[in-house]
Formats: C-alpha cells, structure tokens, sequence
C-alpha cells in the first residue's frame, strides 16, 4: 500500500512540482492550498506524513504542525515545514517538526529527506 501525503501549499506552481515528484517517487499525495482544505482531509484520512509551507491564506503551517503535535492520534506523524523564509531557527522554536527546508529547494533533496521519514 502506498504511503500518503499530505502537501499544504498555497502557491499553486510549487504544490504541482511537489505533487509531481512525490507521485513520481510512487507516493499516494493529496494537496490543499489552505488549512481548511487540510483540516478538511485530515477528517476522512490521516496521512503517513505532512508538509506544510508556514504561510498560508487562511492561517498558518506553524499552527497545523502545533495541533498535530499535541493531538495524541497524530502526534507520530513526520512533520515537514517549507518557507521562503531563511529564519529557520526562530520557525524550529515554535514547532516540533521534524524537519525543516528553505524555497527554493533541491528536488533530490527534498524527495530524499521524505523517504527518511517515510522508509518502511
């Protein structure tokens, strides 16, 4: 069965690109452009991973990664938090992520840091 992810971003090119190369990594990938679409998803299915940009229209990634985190059935999923922002280490204080990537990123590198999470 394939792992599923779930992709919060609301620049429309940069969620094509990584739902792109997630599906190419053989990766089941739902995308939401918001956090109502995520909360919404999050309903009928947990993912096996989730990666968040910070900056969202209606909300924000750092407060999905929170809720997550506190939430004893989705505390163990990995988190990914993505910013153009290069102030990762005040975005580390305020979310237990398990990782962390600035925009723009290298594709291998972002599809070689999901497998770590994701390997079986």
């Amino acid at each position: 069965m394939k792992k599923c992810i779930y992709v919060v971003e609301d620049n429309p090119n940069i969620r094509e690109i990584i739902e792109f190369l997630l599906i190419e990594e053989l990766y089941e990938v739902r995308t939401c452009p918001n956090t109502n679409d995520f909360w919404l998803q999050m309903n009928k299915h947990i993912p096996d991973m989730v990666i968040l940009d910070i900056m969202l229209p209606d909300g924000n990634g750092l407060d999905i990664c929170n809720s997550l985190k506190r939430n004893i059935k989705t505390h163990n999923i990995p988190v990914m938090m993505m910013s153009a922002n290069n102030h990762l280490n005040a975005v580390k204080a305020k979310c237990d992520a398990e990782d962390f990537i600035n925009k723009p990123f290298d594709l291998n590198d972002f599809a070689s840091r999901v497998e770590k999470y994701l390997a079986a």
